[in-house]
C-alpha cells in the first residue's frame, strides 16, 4: 500500500492559452482537446478550446464542480454551467476559475473564506466571487484565494493565519481584501501558506509564512505585507509548491530557494535555502510547474525535467528514486502544457494529447482506473484535431480527415452515439467529409463538403431543424437546406448561410434570435426576414449579425451589452440595420463586441468594448463609434480583449487588454486608443488571439509577441514577448 500524503498541499500551475480569432495566413493550428490545466492536492481542472470545464478526481467537499459529493471520478467530466473559461486554479479542496468577462468563480470547501463570497458555506456548483475589478490572473492554495486585476493591483481573500493574504493582518477573510503596496503586477502564485509576484519590472515579491525560507529574503521571519525576493531579476514566471519556491529568468534558468528536505530545490543538495539558488543544469526552460515536493520544468525542446520526491512515481523516470537535481521524464516530448498535483504530474503535447503519471488513488490522473503509474501514460484524447466544440455536458471534435468525434453524457447533449455516457472519444457515425463545427448550448453542426447541414444532441427547442423536437444520438440532415457555405450555433439556435445569400435559423426564438418577426420556436429552418446578399454571418448567445454584399451590417435578437448597435437595450424580432455604418468591407467580434472596418479605412466599434475609447465612463457602446486616430486600414483583427489593425502604409496598431504583452508597445498597459506596432513594417496579414498577437511579413517571415507561456508567440523561449521577434 503507498504512503499516506506527507503534507496537505496543493498549487496552481496558472497557463495562459489562446485561440486564434482573426484571420491569418498561418493556416489552420492543430487543436488540442484541452488547452489549460491546473491541478490540486487530489483534483485537476482542464479548459477545452471552447472555454468549457472539465473536472476529475477527488470530491470530498464538492470540488469539482458537479453539483454532488459523488467521490472518484476518474474521467474528465464536464462542469455544467461554466462556459467562457480562459483560466484556472486548483485549491486544495477548492477551485477558481477566471471567465473571459474578467469574472472569478469558485466552489469547493469554505471553512476559511476561501470562495470569497463572504460566507464559510460550503459550494458544490460554482458562484461568482464578488466585489471584484476586472481580473486577468488567478491562482489558489490549501485554503487562500488570489486574483490579479487589469490594473496591475492583487487582491487575496481566505486563510491569513501565516499573513498569506498580504494585507498587514493574520485576520483571515471571506471577501477579497487588496494586498498591500503591491501595484504593476503581471503574475502570481500561491503555496501553501505563502503567496509570490511578479512585477513588470521582473523582480519578485513574497508575502506569508516563511518557515523554510521559501519567501526568498534570507530570513525565516514571516511576513504579513510582500517584500522582495533577495538577487532576482528578468524573472518571466513563478511557481510555488507546500514550502519551497521557483523562479523562471528570461535566460532560461530556473531558480529556487525554500525547503529541500527531498531535493526540491534542485540544487543537488538537501539544504534549505532562504534566498534564490540555480537550479543545476537546466537551460532553455519555458514553463514551471511544482507538485507538493516535486517540481517540473519545460525546456523549449518540449522536453519535460523533474526533481525532488518521487515515492508515487510524480518525476516520470519509471523509477520510486528521489531526485536531487533534474531528471528527463521518460518517453514524454513535444510539451506544451504542464501542471502538477500533491503527488502526481499532467503535461499536455503539442499534438493534443494529456499524458499523466504519479499517484492516483482518487482517480487524480484521470485514467479512469486508480492506479499508480512511474512514467507518462496518454489520458484518452484525440490527434489531429482541427477543430473543437464544446456543448453542455459533452464534446466534439473534427479532425483532419474530416472525421467527427464525440465524448461526454448525451442526455444533456451530443456525443453521437446511442450510450447514455461516453467515456472517450467516439466516433460520430454518418458523417465524413466534414469542413467544419458549430455547437450550441446542447447541440452540436456539422456542414458538409458538398454543402449540406446535419445537427446532432439536444432539440427541445427544434434547434437540430429535423422537423421535430426529439433528441437526436445520431446526426440528421438539416431539413430543406442545400448549398450552406456557413453555419453558427448561439444558446438554443442555429443560423446556415447559403450560397444565394439567403440567411436560415431554427430553434429557440424567446427573443427573436431567428430574425422571422416572431417569438415562435422553429423546429425547420424558416428564413432571416428583410436581409439578402449576406457575405458573412455569426450567432453567440441569444442574437446574431449578418454582413451583407453591399457593406451594411445587420442584427436580431438579443441586446443585453449592445450588440446590436442601436443604442438601446431592446431585442430585434426582425433584423435591424446598424445605422452608422456604410461601406463595412469586414467585420470581427467576440461575444461582447463587435469592430466593422470600413472602405474609407476607419475602424467602428460597439458593444462591450472593454473601454477601447479615451474617456469611456462605460464599458458598453450602444451604437458604433469610431475608433479614434485610425485611418487608411486595410486589415482589421479583433482578439479576446483587444485589437489589430494594419494601415495602407505597411505600419500595425494595437489597443485594449496589454496583460500578456499582446499589443507590442514594450509595456503591459492597458491602452484606450491605438498605439503602432513599432518594428514591424512590411506586414501583410494579422491573427489576434486572447494574449498574443501573430504578423505575416511581405518578404515571408513571421513575426509574434504577447504570452507565450504555451508556445502561441512560436520562438520557443520566454513565455512573455512585449514586442515583435521573429519566429524562426
Amino acid at each position: 500500500m503507498r504512503k499516506l500524503l506527507k503534507a496537505s498541499w496543493w498549487v496552481v500551475a496558472l497557463s495562459l492559452s489562446v485561440v486564434l480569432t482573426g484571420g491569418s495566413a498561418l493556416g489552420a493550428p492543430v487543436t488540442p482537446p484541452f488547452t489549460h490545466l491546473s491541478s490540486g492536492a487530489l483534483h485537476s481542472l482542464a479548459v477545452a478550446r471552447d472555454g468549457s470545464l472539465w473536472t476529475w478526481g477527488y470530491n470530498s467537499a464538492g470540488q469539482l464542480g458537479l453539483g454532488t459529493l459523488t467521490n472518484g471520478i476518474y474521467r474528465p467530466t464536464r462542469v455544467p454551467g461554466m462556459s467562457g473559461v480562459i483560466a484556472v486554479a486548483a485549491g486544495g479542496s477548492h477551485s477558481l476559475v477566471l471567465r473571459a468577462d474578467g469574472t472569478v468563480w469558485a466552489w469547493g470547501d469554505n471553512a476559511y473564506g476561501q470562495l470569497g463570497d463572504g460566507t464559510q458555506t460550503r459550494r458544490l456548483a460554482p458562484v461568482q466571487v464578488p466585489g471584484l475589478p476586472r481580473a486577468v490572473a488567478i491562482a489558489a492554495s490549501s485554503s487562500h484565494s488570489l486574483a490579479l486585476m487589469d490594473n496591475g493591483a492583487i487582491w487575496s481573500w481566505g486563510d491569513n493565519t501565516a499573513g498569506q493574504l498580504g494585507d498587514g493582518t493574520r485576520t483571515s477573510r471571506l471577501s477579497p481584501v487588496k494586498v498591500s503596496g503591491l501595484t504593476m503586477m503581471r503574475a502570481l502564485t500561491a503555496g501553501n501558506r505563502h503567496s509570490l509576484a511578479r512585477r513588470w519590472d521582473g523582480t519578485v515579491w513574497a508575502w506569508g509564512d516563511n518557515g523554510f525560507g521559501q519567501l526568498g529574503d534570507g530570513s525565516t521571519t514571516l511576513r504579513e505585507v510582500p517584500v522582495k525576493v533577495a538577487g532576482l531579476t528578468d524573472v518571466t514566471a513563478l511557481a510555488a509548491g507546500q514550502n519551497h519556491s521557483l523562479a523562471l529568468r528570461t535566460d532560461g534558468t530556473v531558480w529556487a530557494w525554500g525547503w529541500n528536505a527531498y531535493g526540491q530545490v534542485g540544487d543537488g543538495t538537501q539544504t534549505q535555502r532562504l534566498s534564490p539558488v540555480q537550479v543545476a543544469g537546466l537551460t532553455g526552460v519555458t514553463a514551471l510547474a511544482v507538485g507538493a515536493l516535486h517540481s517540473l520544468a519545460l525546456r523549449s525542446d518540449g522536453a519535460v525535467w523533474a526533481w525532488g520526491d518521487n515515492a508515487e512515481g510524480q518525476l516520470g523516470d519509471g523509477t520510486e528514486s528521489q531526485r536531487l537535481t533534474p531528471v528527463q521524464v521518460s518517453g514524454l516530448a513535444n510539451g506544451m502544457v504542464l501542471s502538477a498535483g500533491s503527488r502526481y504530474s499532467l503535461a499536455l503535447r503539442t499534438d493534443g494529447l494529456l499524458w499523466a503519471w504519479g499517484g492516483s488513488g482518487s482517480g487524480e490522473l484521470g485514467l479512469g482506473i486508480t492506479i499508480w503509474k512511474f512514467s507518462p501514460v496518454p489520458v484518452v484524447g484525440l490527434t489531429d484535431v482541427v477543430s473543437l466544440a464544446g456543448g453542455y455536458l459533452s464534446s466534439v471534435a473534427l479532425r483532419s480527415d474530416g472525421t467527427v468525434w464525440g465524448w461526454g453524457q448525451d442526455g444533456h447533449g451530443p456525443v453521437g452515439s446511442s450510450a447514455s455516457f461516453s467515456a472517450v472519444p467516439t466516433r460520430v457515425p454518418g458523417l465524413q467529409d466534414i469542413v467544419s463545427l458549430g455547437t450550441g448550448s446542447t447541440h452540436s453542426l456539422a456542414l458538409g463538403a458538398d454543402g449540406s447541414a446535419w445537427a446532432w444532441g439536444e432539440n427541445g427547442y427544434g434547434q437540430l431543424g429535423d422537423g421535430t423536437t426529439t433528441r437526436r444520438h445520431y446526426p440528421v440532415q438539416v431539413l430543406g437546406l442545400s448549398d450552406v457555405v456557413a453555419l453558427d450555433g448561439g444558446g438554443n439556435f442555429s443560423v446556415a448561410l447559403r450560397s444565394d445569400g439567403t440567411v436560415w435559423a431554427w430553434g429557440d426564438n424567446w427573443c427573436g434570435q431567428l430574425g422571422d418577426g416572431t417569438t415562435m420556436s422553429r423546429s425547420s429552418p424558416v428564413q432571416v426576414l428583410g436581409v439578402t446578399d449576406v457575405v458573412a454571418v455569426a450567432a453567440a448567445g441569444y442574437h446574431a449579425l449578418a454582413l451583407r454584399s453591399d457593406g451594411t451590417v445587420w442584427g436580431w435578437g438579443y441586446n443585453y451589452a449592445g450588440q446590436l448597435g442601436d443604442d438601446s437595450h431592446s431585442a430585434r424580432l426582425i433584423p435591424a440595420r446598424i445605422e452608422g455604418l456604410t461601406d463595412v468591407m469586414a467585420v470581427s467580434a467576440d461575444g461582447l463586441h463587435s469592430l466593422a472596418l470600413g472602405l474609407d479605412g476607419t475602424v467602428q466599434a460597439w458593444g462591450d468594448v472593454i473601454g477601447y475609447f479615451p474617456g469611456a465612463s462605460s464599458v458598453i457602446q450602444f451604437f458604433p463609434t469610431r475608433v479614434p486616430g485610425l485611418t487608411q486600414v486595410v486589415t482589421l483583427v479583433a482578439g479576446a480583449h483587444h485589437a489589430l489593425a494594419l494601415r495602407s502604409d505597411g505600419t500595425l496598431w494595437a489597443w485594449g487588454l496589454n496583460n500578456g504583452g499582446q499589443l507590442g508597445d514594450g509595456t503591459y498597459l492597458v491602452s484606450h486608443s491605438p498605439g503602432k506596432v513599432t518594428g514591424l513594417m512590411g506586414t501583410a496579414l494579422l491573427a489576434a488571439g486572447e494574449y498574443h498577437s501573430l504578423a505575416l511579413r511581405t518578404d515571408g517571415t513571421v513575426s509574434g509577441w504577447g504570452a507565450n507561456y504555451k508556445g502561441e508567440v512560436g520562438d520557443g523561449t520566454a513565455p512573455f514577448f512585449t514586442r515583435p521577434v521573429r519566429i524562426p
